[in-house]
């Protein structure tokens, strides 16, 4: 299962017997989230432009899902005494896949978030699952490789662009905040071992984006191990380094560039 998407390099784990309910009961979710993941591609220059924000290559996963039956949906649960209601809980989930028989799994992709909405999805699918509404949950976050190898990428960005100060960044989208500006010139100033552009500004850059206290692989795990959302059945994938593709260029920005007049007309 999901084989095609494990030789890409993504990381798959199941949970409380998901395995089997997916295969047995929901082929059709195997499927589809294959075809969708192996489509996924997130150029360097929206991670560099979008400054660590939620990437377009996901958004384009999201839509991508959306396109084929995986709304966004919000799930009521009332508590009744005779007949007349006494309590009410609601809880969105970002895509939901549901079946003709009332069926339903549920998927959220955390790509960049505070780790912990880690906890609010898993606690979510727990109680979902425990009043029948959903048979598994499903996380999506950025795997392994690309989490420890985040530094690297914007590394090859920088080394591949030349860049070399300020000036160089912005002209791929990038305007850092006068904090980080500082950060960044500090480190190339001192007096001892002085860093160079390139390396102060990578340092900066992914602590500042991409830290630990975010959304990734390990955080997902250490709350897996502390048995967070136990016993819901659980799908968990990890994005791997591999989506990310170096060969676009400028084009990348387009359509980061477009939404940004877009939003520029709607609040003039």
């Amino acid at each position: 299962m999901f084989e095609a998407l494990r030789e890409r390099g993504f990381q798959i784990e199941f949970q409380s017997h998901a395995q089997a309910i997916l295969q047995i009961d929901f082929p059709e979710v195997v499927s589809e989230l294959e075809s969708a993941l192996l489509n996924t591609t997130i150029p360097i220059e929206e991670i560099i432009a979008g400054g660590g924000g939620e990437a377009k290559g996901t958004q384009r996963l999201r839509n991508a899902l959306n396109g084929i039956g995986w709304p966004k949906t919000e799930f009521t649960v009332e508590r009744r005494i005779n007949g007349v209601p006494r309590e009410s809980q609601s809880h969105e989930v970002d895509h939901v896949r549901t079946f003709e028989n009332g069926d339903r799994v549920a998927l959220e992709i955390e790509w960049n978030n505070k780790d912990p909405f880690f906890d609010r999805d898993l606690e979510n699918f727990k109680r979902l699952h425990a009043d029948g509404a959903i048979s598994v949950g499903i996380i999506i976050t950025r795997g392994k490789s690309l989490h420890e190898g985040m530094r690297t990428l914007v590394r090859r960005f920088l080394d591949e662009r030349q860049i070399q100060s300020f000036e160089d960044i912005r002209e791929w989208g990038y305007e850092p905040t006068s904090r980080q500006r500082k950060a960044i010139e500090t480190r190339i100033n001192r007096l001892t071992n002085p860093f160079t552009f390139r390396e102060a500004f990578v340092g900066q850059f992914v602590s500042d984006k991409f830290g630990e206290a975010t959304t990734h692989w390990r955080k997902l795990d250490d709350r897996l191990h502390r048995g967070v959302g136990n016993p819901c059945p659980l799908l968990l994938i990890g994005i791997p380094d591999t989506v990310i593709t170096f060969h676009e260029g400028k084009a990348a920005l387009a359509e980061l560039e477009a939404e940004d007049s877009q939003n520029e007309t709607l609040i003039l």
